[in-house]
């Protein structure tokens, strides 16, 4: 799957060292797939969520969120927003 962009990934751990190597590894797991659906997607990811028309995924043992819109059928994945948990829980990203 293509992920646009990993220059947010890099901009997030450069202020959030210790989400580096999850957030590579998320990179490495999901640049080489290719998912075809959201179950497919959570066979490999299950802590995963669908929240409305966007992916949430944990990162870092439940310590970051991840936020994608990912669609599919082009094999696409844009990433929304990177959130540290306390920030992911005051759901102003939803707005």
């Amino acid at each position: 799957m293509h992920i646009i962009s990993r220059k947010a990934l890099r901009q997030f751990w450069e202020n959030y060292p210790d989400s580096e190597t999850a957030l590579i590894r998320w990179f490495s797991i999901v640049n080489s797939a290719s998912f075809q659906t959201f179950d497919e997607l959570r066979s490999v990811f299950p802590s995963a969520d669908l929240v409305g028309d966007l992916i949430v995924f944990n990162i870092g043992g439940n310590k970051y969120r991840l936020i994608t819109s990912i669609h599919f059928n082009r094999q696409k994945v844009y990433i929304r927003y990177i959130l540290t948990h306390s920030e992911y829980d005051k759901e102003q990203w939803k707005n």
